[in-house]
């Protein structure tokens, strides 16, 4: 009977001892709390947005038109152009100054020669769809008024007169090349013009090439005109009456 009874006090001190320490241990242990985001589920993920470049500022002018801020730097060629550099107009504005002929003959000349410009070679052509050397000459001349008759340009070298000094780089004088295989017309001391094989009527300088190919020069003389004569009338007058 003692063993039961202490068998008894022992079990009810110990459902003593666990009902006291239960809540204890309840307050003490950490909690867990399951956190829940206030966004639904299905909810898409909001991407990020990238606001746009601001655009360039403008500073406005008295025009309407809108001009950058950061003005573009504009380089100057080292050498500005003053005049055209084309023969054409070189000569046109020289001819008759540094001509061997007056300022109509030199005028003449010259457009024969700028109204030939680009027209295609072909040898024993004398135009006026295609011209060889020779026949580019006789052409110019003729159309200036010069009357001398197509041929070669070692004829031409043999029938006009010889050249010296600077008159030699005058517009309108002939320049032989080649062993006299080849002639054009020189237009200053830089060029001349020539029916080139290759370009057709053209302007060439004499820089490089040509300058070591000089056979010699020539000048065509001027032909003057001979000047009209009024015709006189052979008849006789009559003669008058005397009424007595």
């Amino acid at each position: 009977m003692k063993i039961r009874s202490f068998a008894g006090l022992a079990v009810c001190f110990v459902l003593f001892a666990v009902s006291f320490v239960s809540p204890t241990q309840a307050q003490n242990r950490d909690r867990l709390v399951k956190t829940t985001s206030s966004r639904p589920i299905n909810q898409p993920v909001a991407k990020t947005v990238v606001p746009a470049p601001a655009p360039p500022q403008v500073k406005t002018l008295s025009s309407s038109k809108p001009v950058l801020t950061t003005d573009p730097v504009i380089q100057k060629p080292l050498v500005e152009k003053t005049g055209s550099s084309s023969p054409v107009h070189a000569l046109a504005a020289l001819a008759g100054k540094i001509s061997n002929y007056n300022d109509s003959t030199s005028g003449q000349m010259f457009n024969a020669i700028t109204a030939r410009l680009g027209i295609p070679y072909r040898y024993g052509s004398e135009g006026p769809n295609r011209y060889d050397c020779s026949g580019f000459v006789w052409s110019v001349f003729k159309d200036a008024g010069f009357g001398f008759d197509r041929s070669s340009a070692a004829s031409y070298w043999n029938q006009f007169e010889p050249v010296t000094g600077d008159d030699r780089y005058k517009f309108g004088t002939l320049v032989f090349f080649n062993g006299l295989g080849h002639v054009g017309i020189v237009a200053d001391k830089d060029g001349f013009y020539q029916a080139s094989s290759s370009k057709g009527i053209t302007y060439s300088k004499f820089e490089g090439y040509w300058e070591k190919r000089i056979t010699g020069f020539r000048r065509v003389p001027a032909l003057t005109a001979k000047p009209s004569v009024p015709a006189v009338s052979t008849t006789a007058a009559p003669i008058a009456t005397q009424v007595k």
